[in-house]
This record gives structure tokens, sequence and C-alpha cells, in this order.
């Protein structure tokens, strides 16, 4: 019989729109693997939600000034298997490559349009609604963002 080894995550992301000439555009990020989707990242020890959020925002596009849009909180969850560098890393670190992940979307309102993406993307764009719908790669995100811009209007 063989065992199967899952490791459970929880990551915080973000839906991150600016308004542009009237017209809101969404932030979508372009991950090496080839999807397109929002910024997100692991809960550190001890950092609430809302810090991880800030941090990743950060961290992923380098934006530090954001306003959390009270109100708006959606979840999506999915087993992957990790591949190639995440899988070896893993497998070094005696984890599981079998993963079950939780992650928490918050919305957030940024002013700054220039982006500057880490080295865990390959590219980024300012869509509107229907451009970004289109261009999110998983159904879980583009039910997101649905949901996020029905609240906004």
């Amino acid at each position: 019989m063989k065992i199967f080894k899952l490791s459970f995550e929880k990551s915080v992301g973000a839906v991150i729109f600016r308004q542009e000439d009237g017209k809101r555009k969404y932030l979508l990020l372009h991950y090496p693997s080839g999807h397109w989707d929002f910024v997100k990242g692991h809960v550190e020890k001890d950092e609430t939600e809302e810090e991880t959020m800030r941090r990743e925002i950060l961290e992923e596009a380098g934006i530090a000034k954001v306003e959390m849009i009270r109100g708006f909180k959606d979840r999506s969850k999915f087993f992957y298997r990790a591949k190639q560098l995440e899988k070896e890393k893993r497998l070094k670190n005696g984890d599981a490559i079998n993963v079950f992940k939780r992650v928490v979307y918050y919305l957030a309102e940024v002013e700054q349009g220039e982006i500057r993406i880490s080295f865990e993307h390959i590219d980024f764009g300012w869509f509107d609604y229907e451009q970004a719908y289109k261009k999110i790669t998983y159904k879980n995100s583009r039910d997101i963002l649905e949901r996020a811009d029905k609240f906004l209007s």
C-alpha cells in the first residue's frame, strides 16, 4: 500500500486595482509556469493575514502604499503537485510534494501604476475587468475577480 503524503499551506493574496482615466484596472502577474493570477504568498510565522497581504504586495509588485477595502474577503482552495525547483526543494526539506493550499483574498486599491515585479514573475499587466477575466488562467481566480468587481460596483 502506497502512503499519500500531503502538505497543507495557507497563503494570502490581493485583488489589486487602481483607477485610470475613470476606469478600474486590475493587476495580474504572469508566473513562470505560464499562468496569470493575483499577488499572493505564504503566511509567515506570527503574521496576520493583512500583514501577509501587504508584505506580498510589496515583495511581488513593489507597491508600498495600499488601501485595503474593508468588507471583502474571499477564499479559494486547491490541490497541486510540486514540480521542478519547488519539488526539489520540498524533497530536500522532507516536505510532501502533494499540496493542499488555501488562499484568502482581500481587495486592495493602489494609486501606483508602476510595478517592480519580483524574481517569481515574468510579466505583469493592468487590465479592465473583461480583459482580466479572460487573462486569468484558473476558474477559482476568475470567480474571485467576478465577486470583487461586483463588490466594488
